[in-house]
């Protein structure tokens, strides 16, 4: 008797947890809202099972307790109940997984319109890289980083002499415009998570992963490495500031090119704010 209470206790209080407790998803600063939506749906479903599970366990506990004189029947198999568990359990499953296939398509099929940012991972920080006037970015080998081409660029690519490198932890972007984000790593693996734009995607060394978002609030947001990464791990951390287009092309034009960078001005070096007017986004 008491473990039955303390299993339906356990139901309500779990149940009371999940809609009362004030900690919940970061506020949605993109156009992913339905990625929330997606794991609402799984959280109502999952849910449900654990109540039905324990409030049945719970039933089960105080319905079939020992009693003098009660003798069990045994019946080692239920084709009925199999053919039951099978269905809810299959229709459950799909309608978890079929919201996630489709967002996931969506967040994979970039927009036509939308600029390309590079996120470059490496024990322990962030690094970015933007095209150019010619909208592209050049190519990069992993065998030319170095100290003088952190970013591996390939100075025999003229398409890449105009890329514009961002060799710090902090991204702008400007409010409205949608982005592809391209995902390099040059050591191990990494994780790009932006909470409150619901991005996340895996850095893969050897591969180039990308996905898209368009920012939808002004504001400055945490960049978190989510996978674990060696002993620095939870110090690789970085910012994306999202601006007004007034804001954002100024620091644009503040930024070195990768030519710069190669004729000893430094990748820190910024460019003279008058150059480059018609810098893309």
């Amino acid at each position: 008797m008491a473990v039955a209470i303390v299993l339906a206790a356990l139901v309500l209080v779990s149940v009371l947890f999940s809609v009362l407790s004030p900690w919940w998803f970061t506020p949605l600063a993109s156009n992913w809202g339905m990625i929330d939506k997606t794991l609402f749906i799984t959280f109502i479903i999952t849910g449900i099972v654990f109540a039905a599970v324990s409030l049945f366990m719970a039933y089960a506990v105080f319905r079939f307790r020992h009693r003098d004189g009660a003798k069990a029947a045994y019946e080692p198999e239920s084709k009925r109940l199999e053919i039951w568990l099978t269905g809810v359990t299959s229709v459950g499953i799909a309608a978890m997984l079929a919201p996630g296939l489709i967002v996931w398509d969506d967040y994979v099929t970039v927009p036509s319109e939308a600029s390309v940012v590079e996120v470059v991972g490496q024990q322990w920080n962030w690094t970015f890289r933007l095209p150019g006037a010619d909208g592209v970015l050049g190519t990069v080998d992993a065998r030319r980083i170095g100290s003088d081409n952190p970013f591996g660029l390939n100075p025999d690519d003229p398409k890449g002499q105009d890329d514009v490198l961002v060799n710090a932890n902090e991204l702008r972007l400007p409010v409205g415009h949608p982005v592809k984000v391209v995902l390099r790593s040059i050591d191990v693996l990494h994780d790009f998570f932006v909470p409150q734009i619901r991005a996340k995607m895996d850095l893969v060394p050897g591969m180039v992963t990308y996905f898209w978002f368009t920012p939808e609030k002004v504001g400055t947001y945490e960049i978190l490495c989510a996978e674990l990464c060696g002993a620095g791990h939870s110090a690789m951390r970085g910012t994306v500031t999202v601006v007004e287009e007034a804001e954002y092309q100024p620091w644009l034009r503040g930024l070195p090119t990768f030519a710069q960078s190669q004729a000893g001005n430094g990748p820190g070096r910024r460019r003279d704010l008058a150059q480059d007017a018609g810098a893309p986004r």
